[in-house]
């Protein structure tokens, strides 16, 4: 599987415009290539420079199968409650530094799961996960 955006390029910056320095709204993303036997997809974006390690941004489960790209400040699926307690994407907000932001693309093979949590997100999406594609953005709070 393949991931990127039409607003940002692998391992490249994130413009400020999706972070709490700008509208903090989501990127463009798009994938393909998936296994043929996927029946849904699932995303996550997560800081692993986070103080506490793994800090998640955005978790969606219950893509389509039919949709392979999420627009600009849209959504596709059931969102999860984010590290910051919210269903929606949170942007990038690094503390210090420059820290990565990895959004991850499982293709699964179930067409719902159901129940899913922050905390058992990712037990759940690889039990189900046929392959992944990943984008890494880069970002220092202005």
């Amino acid at each position: 599987m393949v991931a990127k955006s039409l607003d940002f390029s692998h391992n490249d910056l994130i413009p400020a415009r999706f972070t709490c320095d700008g509208k903090n709204s989501s990127p463009h993303l798009t994938w393909y290539e998936a296994p043929e036997k996927t029946l849904s997809y699932a995303l996550s974006c997560k800081d692993p420079d986070a103080p506490g390690g793994n800090w998640d941004h955005w978790l969606i489960v219950n893509i389509p199968r039919s949709v392979t790209e999420i627009p600009q400040g849209q959504t596709a699926g059931e969102e999860i409650e984010n590290d910051f307690g919210q269903t929606n994407y949170g942007g990038p907000c690094p503390p210090s530094g420059t820290h990565r932001y990895v959004f991850t693309i499982y293709a699964l093979s179930v067409e719902r799961l159901e129940g899913v949590t922050k905390e058992d997100f990712v037990e759940k999406v690889k039990e189900h996960s046929l392959d992944s594609a990943e984008l890494i953005g880069l970002y220092t709070k202005q």
